[in-house]
Formats: C-alpha cells, structure tokens, sequence
C-alpha cells in the first residue's frame, strides 16, 4: 500500500511573511497528521523561515526547482546543499514551467534528478504532455519519452526513491482537469512504462501525484483512483482552508 503524499507547490507567490503565515495556519489544521505525507513548497526565499514553522510537525519542507551543479558562477541558482542547509526534505524537478518558459529539457531534469539521489533530497519529478499533444494522440509517447530521458542510468533501487508527478499541462492554471478515469488511465500508463524501464515490483513501490488544476472540490474523486497516489496542487494550496481539506481528502 503506498502511502498518500499530498504537496503544494506555491510558485512565485507570497512574501516571506506571508508564507510564514500560511505555514503556520496549515500546522495548526494538518500538524499532527500522519497517514499521508505532506508537503509544501514555498519560494527559495522563503525556505528558511518556513523550515522553523513546519519543523518537527507532519508537514514537510520542499523547493520548487535546484541546480544540478554544486557551486560555482552560475548566477540565479541554488545548489542542492543549500537547500538541504535550509531545511528542505524535497525538491521540485522538470516542472512543465520550467521545461516551458526556461527550456529546460529530459536532460536537465536527468542531472537534477541524479544529483537529488546523490545528495539525500527526494526528487518529485514532473512529467506531461500539452494540449495539442494530447490532441494529436500523442500523450502517452510524450510521457514516456520524459520518463525515460528522466531516469536516463538511475538503477532501481534509486528510482524508488523518486516521486512521478503526472501533470497535463493543458490542465495547470486553467481550471481544466482531466476526468479522474484519464488522470487513473495516464497513471497507469506510467506505471507500466516503469515497469517496463524497471521491474513491476520497483514500479509498484513508486508513488505516482496528479497534478492539474487539483481542488477540494475534486480531490476525493480523483484520489479513489487505484494508481492516483496524491497530488501536485498549485492554486489551492495558497489557501490553508482548501489545502488542508485537499490532505484531508475521504
């Protein structure tokens, strides 16, 4: 049985006392849960001052994205161990706005991926395909190939430390969502592909988030899906109220 892993992911929104806040409404209505996984993801400016909210209660700290290099001029990044020094458990990699407006491609996400193995960070890495994608009948090839540039010559028994984020990207922000049979479907697909990079047994054990305009409206139906493990949530998870409800999905 995998375990749920409900995460926020709050982009470029709120200012460090903002986000310190809306740490501290989430710990007071989430804290203490412990049947699933929690996670949210402020901004890098934010990181440390969250971490000393969230410490030593159920909900874990993340980033939204990191360098695949350890140091060095690389102007704007931030390294792994600096995350780790900030008190993140986990970090964002290939998200669809970073593939999209920062190009960043199966190659990129594959060091990142290999350097958070390396480092003791766990990695949720984002794969999905856009619209015209989809529309073209293309979904699945497009899936498959990031899962495979992704996982590009990580063993099995590192692979399962990683979570897979499915997230239409026609989906995010839109307030469109695919049905919960797509999303289920997709998942499954993805789970098979994993199966087939690796062994049914590692595939089993991988956790596998939905994320694509999630909300506590919909959460319930789409997480009694049989291979919908939990949800990457953007827009509402910047609302305690509807991001605790979403962790607290029947």
């Amino acid at each position: 049985m995998r375990k749920p892993f409900l995460a926020g992911n709050w982009k470029m929104n709120k200012t460090v006392d903002e986000a310190v806040e809306l740490a501290k409404e989430l710990v007071e209505n989430v804290g203490d849960v412990k049947d699933r996984d929690i996670l949210i993801c402020p901004t890098s400016l934010c990181l440390t001052e969250v971490a000393k909210i969230v410490k030593g209660t159920s909900v874990k700290l993340g980033a939204q994205n990191m360098s695949f290099e350890d140091s060095g001029a690389f102007t704007g990044e931030v390294s792994a161990d600096m995350l780790l020094a900030a008190g993140c458990d986990y970090v964002i990699i290939g998200h669809s706005e970073r593939r999209e407006y920062y190009h960043e491609d199966n190659e990129a996400v594959n060091k990142k991926a290999k350097k958070a193995l390396e480092k003791g960070i766990n990695a949720i890495v984002c794969v999905g395909e856009k619209l015209e994608e989809r529309e073209a009948g293309k979904a699945e090839s497009v899936v498959e190939d990031h899962l495979k540039g992704a996982f590009s010559g990580i063993s099995g028994e590192d692979a399962v430390k990683i979570t897979i984020a499915y997230e239409p990207v026609w989906a995010i922000g839109t307030g469109k969502t695919a049905t919960p049979e797509d999303a289920d479907n997709m998942h499954a697909f993805i789970r098979k592909t994993l199966a087939d990079i690796y062994d049914e047994a590692a595939a089993e054990k991988m956790r596998i988030q939905y994320g694509g305009s999630v909300k506590d409206s919909n959460v319930d139906e789409l997480m009694a899906r049989e291979n919908i493990d939990g949800a990457l949530v953007g827009g509402a998870s910047l609302k305690a109220d509807s991001f605790a409800r979403i962790v607290k999905f029947k």
